[in-house]
């Protein structure tokens, strides 16, 4: 595949909340400039770190729409546009398109969940409903649902579905899915940890969680290992994965707010059902963030 939709750190970015629960757009269009101006190749917004299950659908558009204004062209924009409902799926995703979205992220159905064929029927269902790349999204952790080697090899024949966010956490599927799809469909880690070997083994880079708290820093250890430098690149991964596994240390985006407020941005809560982290969770991350002397405001 020649045109990737990115190379690089694409950050999954917080939505960041006043204090009366609304979107902080404000702050989220500072949050923004502060990614790019940092090395971020992408922005991936309305994902599950921008909290879009709890976003309406108003908002959830608004977001996307503001987030096309704000970064006016100078990365690409990917918006979360996933349901377990396949009609609102693909209308929502149309709708991103519309808003002007460089891509789709599409997450596999939850709850619900569905058979292998029925993720092929789901996903062509919504690719024939748009004219904009498509990257699925495989999180079984949080949706039950694993997408198999022998089912993305089919779902990469249609050509807008170009590339996937994996993180099914096995390394063993995924080369079996890069053989089997070889360069119809671009690979994404879905996981900071696992950033560097995802990379290292020929994907196109990571959309993390860790770019929020580090943009530069995530940015410049994809980009080694894109380069061949993969001692450097490696380096990197160990130094920072007690950052990463500290921005996991509760359900995810709790951590990676909390650190965001610690390091003097405005991110606010997370809309419930996520509640706040307890004292003793908060002053671990505090201490890690210090550790790593990333300007923590007390």
């Amino acid at each position: 595949m020649s045109n990737h939709i990115f190379t690089g750190s694409g950050v999954a970015i917080v939505t960041p909340m006043n204090a009366d629960g609304s979107v902080n757009y404000d702050e989220y269009g500072r949050i923004i400039d502060f990614q790019i101006e940092n090395g971020t190749d992408a922005i991936i917004t309305c994902g599950t770190t921008g909290e879009s299950a709890t976003l309406s659908r108003d908002e959830h558009c608004k977001v996307i729409e503001y987030t096309v204004n704000r970064v006016a062209k100078r990365v690409p924009v990917i918006a979360g546009a996933g349901s377990n409902d396949t009609k609102f799926a693909a209308e929502l995703s149309k709708e991103a398109e519309t808003l002007g979205a460089d891509a789709i992220l599409s997450v596999t159905p939850y709850y619900n969940k569905t058979s292998q064929s029925g993720l092929i029927a789901h996903y062509n269902y919504i690719a024939d409903r748009v004219n904009i790349p498509i990257i699925l999204y495989n999180v079984p952790s949080r949706t039950g649902c694993n997408i198999k080697p022998e089912t993305y090899a089919e779902l990469c024949k249609h050509p807008n579905i170009k590339a996937t966010k994996e993180a099914n956490g096995d390394t063993s599927a995924l080369v079996r899915t890069m053989a089997l799809c070889g360069d119809n469909l671009d690979i994404y880690s879905g996981e900071d940890s696992q950033a560097y070997t995802i990379t290292a083994m020929g994907g196109c880079g990571v959309i993390s969680v860790f770019a929020n708290v580090c943009p530069a820093e995530c940015h410049q250890l994809i980009q080694k290992a894109l380069d061949g430098d993969f001692k450097g690149s490696f380096e990197m991964q160990k130094k920072y994965i007690e950052l990463m596994d500290a921005l996991f240390s509760d359900v995810n985006p709790i951590p990676v707010k909390a650190a965001m407020n610690l390091l003097g941005f405005n991110c606010g809560s997370c809309r419930l059902p996520l509640a706040p982290m307890s004292d003793s969770g908060l002053s671990k991350l505090k201490e890690t963030l210090n550790k790593y002397k990333l300007g923590v405001r007390n």
